[in-house]
């Protein structure tokens, strides 16, 4: 049986969509540990909830991004982890981890990539016109949201507001996330 972190900075519905696919038996795998670098946020008590191991820690808290992604890769090493699944993380992944899990980190994106890259893209769609919107899942690599694309889902959308955007493209993410995972296992 596969073991996954998942990593994520909020809420954590990416999060509660692989761990319940994992729980019944969708996903032939387990999920093994939580990364989130937001003490506090809801993604914690999901991750309490299905009995997961969390690492929580302020990123603040260290001298440099090299240090908690050393700590970040102990844990991931302690527990053996196979792929890594960022889901919401909203952090750029640095040097030390993409040196420890090259080609075993993938990330799940609110846009049709390569277009609109970075933490504000469903915005920046909106604001451009967009009519077709999507959701890509990639591979991480040094590149901003450049690694190569794994899966990729469109939908039509034509108003105006990005809130709507985002409910819309969850929906998707949840289902292709699980789907892609259980491709890659």
């Amino acid at each position: 049986m596969k073991r996954l972190a998942v990593f994520a900075s909020g809420t954590g519905s990416n999060f509660q969509a692989i761990a319940q696919a994992c729980a019944d038996g969708t996903l032939d795998a387990r999920v093994a540990l939580l990364v989130c670098d937001k003490p506090g946020a809801p993604v914690v008590e999901k991750a309490q909830a299905f009995g997961i191991e969390s690492f929580v820690f302020n990123p603040k808290a260290y001298g440099s991004k090299a240090e908690y992604e050393a700590d970040i890769v102990k844990k991931l090493d302690a527990q053996k982890v196979d792929l890594v699944c960022l889901a919401g993380y909203m952090r750029i992944v640095g040097e030390v981890l993409l040196g420890a899990y090259d080609g075993k980190i993938i990330n799940i994106h609110p846009s049709l990539l390569p277009a609109f890259r970075g933490a504000h893209a469903v915005e920046e769609a909106v604001a451009y016109g967009v009519k077709v919107y999507g959701i890509t899942i990639h591979w991480v690599n040094a590149d901003l949201d450049g690694g190569k694309i794994i899966a990729q889902k469109a939908f039509e959308y034509d108003g105006d507001d990005p809130a709507e955007v985002h409910r819309i493209g969850q929906k998707i993410e949840h289902k292709l996330y699980v789907e892609t995972i259980k491709q890659l296992i």
